[in-house]
């Protein structure tokens, strides 16, 4: 009998790990990889630069989540976590019981989530399409440096231009007046309010978030779109089928960060407004833990509230990165 022939390929297991002939057609040479504490002081100049920054994560983001356990306390700030009593779930029963406070402030919560979804996540995509259109790189500059600048002002100035502009004795009012015409009540008006706290935000960060986009754009190969071209495709089919499906990684990605946050609409902004128009529009789940926490001494009702927000945000991040694995898209981080 004669023994089977072998394998053009050694299994995994008897694989050398890295080998290298020498430049004389010597013997292979195989290449190691040096121990961790080499590496380390190798790599000693990039993790120094690195340190700062970790050690702020470290501190503000993973040693902070041990706060949490004030949701199942009758927190008291003279007496710390661990002298203040143990409650369990006592704190949680504000989510269960339905106070209309808590109810107000989720249904307003809700609101503006869903226009932020639909209104100011696709505005950035529109704007990097309509910029990347443009011939004149120099036009472009201009325009994105234009666009650019209201996201480095805070929210403290952004408001107080808005109420400059739109006030009662605003800008635009006393054009009103001026002419004989009735002046239009916007700032704290309740009716209109979520609408002007989008379009704030829409003047504020439109200009910001389209640098992602506009990177994705420069990096699609022009070919494509000469291909595109020849076929006979328009700028729209073009668009259609070359631009958006080359967007497409980085929006999925985005989108499902966008979730992981979508419970958390701005506080500085609305706390800034929400005397101007009342609680019964301008009261959302971070004001409300603000206003029952920080200046009512609610803290245990309060951390409830910020905990079951940001357990639901996580839900909402690992449910939608599994749809995106659905569709063939790697997501956030892959399964």
């Amino acid at each position: 009998m004669h023994a089977p022939p072998a394998p053009d390929h050694p299994p995994a297991s008897l694989e050398a790990p890295d080998r290298t002939t020498d430049a004389d057609g010597g013997s292979p040479r195989v290449r190691t990889r040096p121990p961790w504490y080499r590496r380390l002081w190798r790599d000693r100049t990039v993790l120094l630069l690195a340190a700062p920054g970790m050690a702020v994560i470290i501190v503000f983001q993973y040693l902070a989540l041990g706060g949490n356990v004030i949701a199942f306390q009758d927190f008291q700030p003279y007496l710390g976590i661990s002298k203040s009593l143990w409650v369990g779930f006592d704190n949680f029963q504000i989510l269960v019981n339905g106070d209309p406070e808590f109810l107000n402030a989720l249904r307003n919560t809700l609101i503006i989530t869903a226009l932020q979804t639909v209104i100011v996540f696709p505005a950035p995509i529109i704007l990097a399409l309509i910029l990347h259109s443009l011939v004149s790189n120099k036009l472009r500059q201009l325009v994105q440096s234009v666009l650019y600048l209201p996201h480095f002002l805070s929210w403290v100035i952004v408001v107080a231009i808005f109420q400059q502009m739109l006030g009662g004795a605003g800008l635009l009012n006393n054009f009103l007046r001026s002419h004989g015409w009735e002046p239009i009540d916007i700032i704290g008006n309740a009716d209109v309010f979520y609408g002007l706290i989008t379009s704030q935000v829409i003047w504020k960060d439109t200009g910001w978030a389209t640098i992602l986009f506009l990177a994705v754009l420069s990096g699609i190969d022009k070919s494509l779109y000469e291909a595109a071209a020849v076929d006979g495709a328009t700028r729209w089919h073009q668009t259609w089928h070359v631009t958006l499906p080359g967007m497409r990684p980085i929006i999925i990605m985005l989108f499902i960060l966008k979730l992981g946050d979508s419970l958390s609409v701005g506080f500085e902004q609305l706390i800034l407004q929400q005397d101007a128009v009342g609680a019964g529009v301008a009261q959302v789940l971070d004001t409300y833990v603000y206003n029952n926490g920080v200046v009512g001494g609610y803290w245990g009702v309060a951390a409830a509230v910020g905990l079951v927000k940001g357990v639901v945000g996580l839900v909402l991040v690992l449910l939608a990165n599994r749809v995106a694995h659905m569709f063939g898209e790697e997501g956030v981080y892959k399964a």
